[in-house]
């Protein structure tokens, strides 16, 4: 029986209960650090993305507002100014696809809620039983 085993065999019941106290609390404060590190990362996807979509948003409005204009300009003028506002809608309604494809996108990657935190909370009870 080597020395560690020993120790461990003559550990009286409440030493034992002291280290499974311990690891059982390091444990738990681990679990706590981790969650708290995948809701940063995943409010700061959720960040980017909702400001992707303000700019699509923005974007939109914008085309609009041009479309309008320009429709305006070119069916009462039939001017060049009334073109040269077309091409500038075509211009914003390209950056609104450009900016709504790329939110779109970043919502798909975001993940579930705290994953990497469920799967361990799940893991938690067959450790304990020394699975």
């Amino acid at each position: 029986m080597s020395a560690p085993e020993k120790e461990r065999t003559e550990a009286s019941v409440g030493e034992l209960l002291g280290d499974v106290t311990r690891d059982f609390s390091t444990l738990v404060r681990k679990e706590i650090e981790l969650a708290k590190a995948e809701l940063r990362e995943e409010a700061t996807q959720t960040g980017k993305a909702g400001g992707m979509f303000g700019g699509a948003g923005v974007a939109g409005f914008l085309t609009v507002l041009f479309v309008s204009y320009a429709l305006w300009w070119g069916l009462s003028n039939v001017m060049d100014q009334g073109w040269a506002a077309l091409i500038v809608a075509v211009i914003w309604a390209a950056a609104t696809g450009i900016l709504l494809a790329k939110a779109r996108t970043t919502l798909k990657e975001l993940r579930g809620v705290l994953p990497r935190t469920k799967q361990t909370a799940r893991e938690m009870p067959n450790a304990m039983r020394g699975r």
